[in-house]
């Protein structure tokens, strides 16, 4: 179906170029020609010629560039060639094939003059080229879907452990044993004897008492 409206494209698009071009070179080069005439210029005077060339090539552009079918550039490209090809063979028969008087909007529409000068036959040669890149025609490849990675094996897994999993551990699963103020391993020692009223600081100090066995201290 696209080379069916790609056909019919280029059908379209030759003509409309063919007319575009002609009233866009004729108009400018009416106007340079009476601005050199009157020594003065007026800018606005070119806009309506560079309108007309300038959607003949964003025409020429869509059915050139654009990735749809070679056959719009093709047939496109043949019709814009041919008028200038067939100068080499019947020039005078081509000349009166070319309809002449025409106006467009009021202003003349010599549609020989872009054959004359060569115009059509660059255009048509630059259609015929983008057919022959044979890779613009080909279309977009499609993107490959990514692949799922694979799931971690659970030896690669690290252990996570929530706030409340050390709360709920047994007393033997403890890597040290809690932290207290004395040590109750140990047997508490005797606290000393007192010294008794008046006696003075400097004094010797009182014996321990003897153990209640009766061995000797």
């Amino acid at each position: 179906m696209r080379h069916l409206w790609s056909f019919l494209a280029g059908l379209v698009v030759a003509p409309v170029t063919w007319v575009l071009v002609a009233l866009g070179q004729d108009g400018s080069g009416r106007t340079i020609d009476r601005w050199v005439e009157l020594g003065t210029f007026n800018t606005a005077n070119l806009i309506e010629p560079a309108v007309y060339l300038g959607v003949a090539g964003l025409l020429l552009g869509l059915v050139g560039m654009l990735r749809v079918s070679p056959l719009g550039p093709l047939v496109a490209g043949l019709l814009l060639v041919a008028p200038y090809v067939g100068m080499f063979v019947a020039p005078f028969e081509v000349r009166d094939l070319v309809p002449d008087g025409w106006q467009v909007f009021g202003d003349p529409l010599p549609l020989l003059l872009p054959v004359r000068n060569g115009t059509l036959f660059l255009i048509g040669v630059a259609l015929l080229v983008a057919v022959f890149s044979g890779q613009r025609w080909r279309r977009w490849p499609r993107p490959l879907a990514p692949s799922p990675e694979p799931p971690p094996s659970a030896a690669n897994e690290e252990p996570t452990y929530a706030l409340t999993d050390f709360s709920s551990r047994g007393p033997d699963d403890r890597d040290s044993p809690p932290l207290s103020l004395g040590y109750p391993d140990e047997t508490p020692t005797e606290p000393l004897p007192r010294r008794t009223a008046g006696e003075s600081p400097w004094s010797q100090p009182p014996r321990a008492s003897a153990p209640r066995d009766g061995t000797p201290g």
